[in-house]
């Protein structure tokens, strides 16, 4: 190679912008949402730690947080409630929609496209003013979870079942999931569900939320947005771990087996679904919440099979891989002990991320800059075009 193309070369790779592949690292916003921090901040929602909203606050004061800024008040959570019990019902539409459903259908199909035609049904959704947003938002929040029981049941041939208006919004999706509603046992069920909640409702720009700030930041309706962060939690590189973890529990089916299977796995150069993230190298905060509660969760229900199991497993990856459990892990764990069906794990996560998809639509078209990235080309230099019948 002579010098002067060596040359060239060199000041070509130079002027390169920095590409990093996945935009691992990138900074590509600004949002005063959540901070996701390895070190001893932890999770924070708007400045509140993760681990203080899961142990003293309930789900429904976490969205509010989210969507309106603040914690509530007494009042303003009543008021919140309020607004989720009045906004409990889906437009005939729905009901049509759900009705003809498929039996093969993905429940996640399901999600996307129902909520896409929510957004038919509502007169605000050509309205993005921060307001309407956030009715929307609300509205969405209630609908969401009667839309995949309804679907869900359809599809089963069970019957139908209505929210109940004296039950708080964890106790309504532990009801319209499984049937379970009142007694000692329901209530610390609804408890743990309320708290995976809580951990599930926000977590940055990951892929999902940020599918969704591109579309909205086009100045787009809510649901368009939402449409976009739902497609992109299908995807078993993003949604779907917990019910892949609860497979593998029952895969394994009893803790005696746990190590040599976990072992074997490895051998096989399997993966071994949740265990690690993209961001929190060290270890997820959100993992020992949930772990604390699903040992609890099992003590109450008198069954410690999948716990049992779920901490064999967790040994041998720390021993073997250095890798820790993150959120999905032990929360397959406390969904097994409440009987939620397995295809419904990753609806139920959108039952609890559309706040924090909802916050950022909000916060994204409050303070709008359309994005537009740039691609780093790696295709042929210039080529001089050959008519047709000149090609040989």
């Amino acid at each position: 190679m002579n010098t002067a193309m060596n040359e060239s070369l060199m000041t070509e790779v130079k002027d390169r912008p920095a590409y990093s592949p996945g935009l691992e690292g990138v900074i590509a916003g600004e949002s005063a949402l959540c901070l996701v921090d390895e070190g001893e901040q932890g999770l924070l929602y708007r400045g509140y730690s993760i681990r203080d909203l899961a142990e003293h606050s309930t789900f429904e004061e976490v969205a509010h947080l989210l969507l309106f800024g603040h914690l509530p008040t007494q009042k303003e959570l009543r008021e919140f409630s309020a607004q989720l019990v009045e906004s409990a019902h889906l437009p005939s539409l729905l009901d049509e929609f759900l009705g003809a459903v498929p039996s093969s259908s993905h429940p996640m199909d399901i999600v996307r496209t129902g909520v896409s035609l929510l957004g038919i049904a509502d007169p605000d959704a050509a309205d993005n003013s921060h307001e309407a947003n956030v009715r929307t938002s609300v509205r969405l929040l209630a609908q969401i979870p009667l839309m995949i029981a309804a679907a869900y049941r359809h599809m089963n041939g069970t019957p139908p079942v209505r929210p109940q208006e004296d039950l708080t919004f964890a106790e309504n999706l532990l009801y319209l999931l499984t049937d379970r509603r009142g007694g000692d046992q329901a209530k610390a069920m609804a408890r743990v569900l309320d708290v995976s909640l809580t951990l599930y409702a926000e977590h940055e720009f990951n892929a999902s939320t940020f599918a969704a700030r591109v579309t909205a930041s086009t100045m787009t309706d809510l649901y368009s947005a939402m449409t976009s962060a739902i497609g992109t939690l299908k995807g078993p590189l993003h949604g779907g771990a917990n019910e892949a973890v609860a497979e593998m529990f029952l895969d394994i089916s009893n803790s005696e087996r746990a190590e040599a299977w976990v072992r074997e796995a490895l051998a096989k150069k399997q993966r071994i679904m949740g265990f690690g993230h993209r961001v929190l190298k060290k270890g997820d905060a959100r993992s020992a919440i949930i772990q604390q509660h699903a040992e609890s969760l099992s003590r109450d229900c008198g069954d410690r099979r999948w716990y049992e199991i779920a901490t064999a497993v967790d040994h041998v990856m720390q021993q073997e891989k250095g890798l820790y459990p993150n959120l999905d892990f032990y929360t397959a764990v406390a969904y097994l002990l409440m009987g939620i069906p397995r295809a419904l794990y990753t609806p139920v996560f959108v039952c609890s991320r559309i706040t924090g998809w909802c916050a950022h639509v909000i916060e994204q078209q409050d303070h709008n800059r359309l994005m537009r990235p740039r691609a780093l080309y790696m295709g042929p230099p210039r080529r001089e075009y050959v008519p047709l019948d000149r090609r040989i």
